[in-house]
């Protein structure tokens, strides 16, 4: 490496990617913290309830593709203000005229889904600003906006008791305003952003077959982080009969675990390769999520079994991400979309998967030992691909990072 990591790039641009991403997140799960004081309210049953913090993962999930498109036909820094605008009209609505059915629940669900499209604007904003041998880092530390996730766990619930839980929707506004005018002063394009593709150059990236293993892989440690952040507060309330608001600190708890290391993936990713990383993470995340499938008999080790699962998927994360620029450096902004696309379907999966299986079945068993298979999966193929990968676009005479 010619220079460090803070000698390169453009600061306040990975900063307010940052910051943005973060709070995005925050509202992006809102729902999750505050859905056992809506669905008592509203009086939805356990599979209600999964479909109600699944939607706005699925919609943030189809809306990363178009946020994608945006970012290359528009830049990044334009097209985040447009996503940051809507989410801040969709709040605004909510918190005024209120929400009385499961309808209008799952509405608010699909415009909050801008939110979490944040994910296709906020890393190829600070990417580009990164030489390939920096990427894993400035990614990770971009990408640790899925902390937000826990701001969301950690103060929606208290809220909601003091204030009501469609009061929170107004409270939101407050930092998302901060977070935009932090955004408009701050971010930067990069002089060096790619021009424009047309629509049939969009679709030939799907014709490779790395951008469907990206997507496969992204779905399983991604769709694990944000399918569990969106599901704890329930879990926690329903597996312990913890409230609320101790149900969003458990949440909170298990949720900072996994956002804080995904720097530490990416930049371990960056030292000892992608690949080696993120194959580690795939078996850590399998075993602790089948661990957990049995239901712990004491909360505290309940605790710890989660937030073991959620720092293994929050690393691969950042190890997945150490790999999509080396791979598709000149269709980044497409590529996050499609990529980011692909682990919001897998945290709907999830999500929904849980309640279905708690509502079926009677417990959480079922949809999580599932999801530890999808993840066992995931090191099958990943495996299948590492000597190709490293042979070609991952070769030494091709790029300066490590595969």
């Amino acid at each position: 490496m010619q220079k460090s990591f803070w000698e390169v790039g453009h600061k306040p641009t990975l900063f307010s990617a940052f910051f943005y991403f973060d709070l995005s997140f925050m509202v992006w799960v809102m729902l999750g913290p505050l859905a056992v004081q809506i669905a008592a309210d509203l009086q939805l049953n356990p599979a209600q309830k999964g479909l109600m913090v699944a939607t706005p993962v699925l919609t943030g999930a189809l809306l990363r593709i178009v946020m994608g498109v945006l970012v290359d036909q528009l830049k990044p820094k334009k097209a985040g203000l447009i996503g940051q605008v809507i989410v801040i009209g969709a709040l605004l609505t909510a918190w005024l005229h209120g929400i009385h059915t499961y309808q209008q629940a799952l509405l608010l669900g699909m415009f909050l889904g801008f939110a979490g499209a944040a994910f296709a604007v906020a890393l190829p904003l600070a990417s580009r600003w990164y030489p390939p041998e920096h990427q894993g880092t400035a990614l990770g530390i971009a990408g640790a906006g899925n902390s937000g996730t826990a701001l969301a766990a950690l103060f929606a619930p208290g809220l909601a008791v003091a204030f009501g839980w469609n009061n929170v929707f107004g409270l939101a506004l407050i930092p998302l305003v901060l977070a935009l005018l932090v955004y408009v002063t701050m971010a930067k394009d990069a002089p060096d952003t790619p021009a424009p593709k047309s629509l049939s150059q969009y679709l030939a990236v799907l014709k490779d077959k790395d951008a469907w293993w990206f997507m496969f892989f992204y779905s399983v440690t991604f769709g694990g982080f944000v399918g569990m952040a969106s599901s704890l507060t329930i879990y926690f309330h329903d597996q312990y009969g913890l409230d609320a608001v101790h149900a969003g600190y458990f949440t909170a708890a298990c949720v900072f675990a996994g956002s804080l290391v995904r720097p530490i993936g990416g930049w371990l990713a960056d030292r000892i390769g992608g690949i080696r990383s993120l194959s580690t993470m795939y078996v850590l995340a399998a075993v602790f999520l089948f661990i957990l499938s049995f239901g712990m008999a004491s909360q505290s080790l309940g605790l710890l079994v989660v937030v073991l699962a959620m720092a293994a998927l929050g690393m691969g994360n950042g190890a997945v991400f150490q790999l999509v620029p080396q791979r598709f450096r000149k269709e980044i902004g497409v590529m996050t979309g499609l990529v980011g696309m692909a682990g919001g379907v897998g945290g709907f999966y999830l999500a929904s998967s849980l309640g279905y299986s708690k509502q079926v079945t009677g417990s959480y068993q079922v949809g999580l030992t599932i999801f530890a298979g999808l993840a066992i999966l995931a090191l099958i193929g990943l495996s299948r691909v590492k000597n190709r990968w490293r042979t070609t676009w991952g070769a030494a005479t091709v790029t300066s990072a490590k595969i």
